[in-house]
């Protein structure tokens, strides 16, 4: 009995500097199998539709269970996590792309540094002084750490990014995966402290005023976080720190 199988069209790309192309492959397929392992077969077996020996694909990923973040690319137009999409559940042919709106290194592998960038510019992190025992820190109330707990799911992945029509070349917007990090740390009874830096640099060129509110980051996040929500409450914050910085004082409010 002939082994059944599928067509992968994949958009490769030698070098940063050099043209994408289209390259098909023909791979055995297997019941439940995933994006990744179908990559895999073109890897174990780089022959391209034509019986033409290629360079191996390359495409980044780690964790295999939608935790890292490091499989993200456009599958049949869609930016989502190859690992948890299923060729079951996808139209034949399965066009695979890396994401458009960060540099290409090669094939599927992307740089993504304009986000890890932007995650500094808010300071998304919680600081601590030294790497001595501060003794148990404060505690959050349960309705407020339910909510953080979903912020805290975010696993930059940057589908968000690609699916948001404000990010691209010819804008410095940081996008809303940087956007829900501010608010998630602002949350926490110590990264609070520095609540008013991470609103200043949401008031920047680049920061809040650049969302347009497409609402297209929320539809395709893979961990279901309320992006949207997240920015609206930007908005409010981001409008109290203008009136504290207008009057002078951060006790205003």
């Amino acid at each position: 009995m002939a082994e059944e199988k599928l067509t992968l069209i994949v958009t490769r790309q030698d070098s940063p500097d050099s043209p994408p192309y289209e390259e098909t492959f023909k791979v055995t397929y297997r019941k439940n199998m995933n994006i990744i392992s179908a990559l895999m077969e073109t890897q174990k077996n780089p022959v391209n539709a034509n019986g033409g020996s290629v360079a191996p694909v390359q495409w980044e990923s780690n964790c295999l269970e939608e935790v890292c973040g490091a499989c993200s690319m456009v599958i049949n137009g869609e930016p989502r996590q190859a690992c948890s999409t299923l060729v079951d559940k996808l139209e034949q042919p399965i066009r695979v792309a890396p994401m458009s709106t960060f540099p290409v290194v090669r094939d599927l592998v992307v740089d993504r540094s304009r986000m890890f960038d932007s995650l500094k510019k808010v300071k998304a992190w919680v600081p601590i002084d030294g790497t001595h025992d501060l003794g148990p820190g404060p505690r959050m109330p349960e309705k407020k750490r339910q909510w953080a707990y979903e912020l805290s799911k975010c696993m930059t992945c940057g589908v968000c990014l690609e699916a948001c029509p404000n990010v691209n070349s010819k804008s410095d917007f940081i996008g809303p995966a940087p956007l829900s990090q501010v608010r998630l740390f602002n949350s926490h009874p110590t990264g609070e402290m520095n609540k008013s830096e991470r609103l200043e640099a949401l008031m920047d060129d680049g920061g809040i005023s650049g969302c347009g509110n497409s609402q297209n980051c929320v539809q395709v996040c893979p961990k279901g976080i309320p992006l949207t929500t997240s920015i609206a409450a930007l908005n409010r914050d981001t409008n109290i720190q203008s009136f504290k910085n207008f009057f002078g004082s951060d006790n205003a409010y």
